[in-house]
């Protein structure tokens, strides 16, 4: 006999909910999104409000935000804040935690996402300014926003920060040598502040593939589609793709993971 009920309520912290579905809500919540104005960024922060949260977006341009925010206000009914912030610049970063907190309250989901990935020729054009940028907004930024926010969620009782890294960090190209450190940075970031930070907050990595979003417009197609046989499933992905994970980790529904890396990245080899 199947109940009409889905319950967790065997310890602390478990869950309820009246169905499986309940788990991926996110009614009530604030999540705040990095690099939420275009690509992976934008389609979880759509995601999130569908879910019934409330969004921060930003990125440094602040009318790409406000057309984001725009968006989720005129498709979902939830409230927006657009904030124009580098995510590369450290004492950038407590103007944003502090606008979202004085206009909300509270920062339930933090995304870490904004990042940056310039390829090069030669190893040796590979610049001290190239260098640093590329770490400090892969990996910094992320950490000083971390800082902020989760200190104040696991003081508030709760939350969940999601590290978006890339399978570049485990499979490293020539070509991306700084970008796959700081991503790998990220990793190990992950589950220190999952340490840190537990058992109020939880602190995941989602590490994408290969999507096809603006960035793709670059890419040599040709030749990203014959290496992307080598993948289980053959293809590149849609960037709609990330939202079942990205909502997994930011809801209820991972209420016991924390620490690890959800991939998603057509199965590589």
């Amino acid at each position: 006999m199947t109940s009409d009920r889905y319950e967790t309520t065997a310890a602390e912290g478990a869950t309820t909910a009246t169905s499986p579905f309940d788990l991926f809500s996110l009614a009530g919540k604030v999540a705040l999104v990095t690099g939420g104005s275009r690509g992976l960024g934008r389609e979880m922060s759509l995601a999130f409000a569908k879910a019934g949260a409330d969004v921060v977006v930003t990125s440094r341009k602040l009318e790409a935000c406000e057309q984001v925010v725009a968006e989720i206000e005129e498709t979902t009914g939830r409230s927006g804040l657009a904030y124009g912030c580098h995510l590369g610049h450290w004492d950038e970063i407590e103007g944003l935690v502090e606008a979202a907190y004085a206009r909300f309250g509270r920062v339930d989901v933090l995304v870490n996402n904004a990042g940056m990935s310039p390829v090069y020729e030669h190893v040796t054009d590979v610049t001290e300014k190239m260098y640093d940028s590329v770490l400090n907004l892969n990996l910094k930024g992320p950490f000083r926003l971390t800082q902020l926010v989760g200190t104040r969620m696991k003081e508030q009782g709760s939350g969940s920060i999601i590290n978006v890294s890339s399978t570049g960090s485990l499979r490293p190209m020539g070509s991306i040598i700084p970008y796959a450190a700081a991503k790998n940075g990220l990793n190990a970031m992950t589950e220190g502040f999952a340490s840190l930070l537990g058992p109020q907050v939880r602190v995941n990595t989602l590490m994408p593939g290969q999507y096809l979003t603006d960035i793709a417009a670059a890419w040599d197609m040709d030749y990203t589609n014959r290496m992307s046989e080598r993948l289980h499933l053959k293809r590149i992905g849609n960037p709609p793709e990330i939202v079942g994970a990205a909502l997994f980790l930011a809801s209820d529904a991972s209420s016991y993971t924390s620490g690890t890396i959800v991939r998603s990245d057509g199965g590589i080899p």
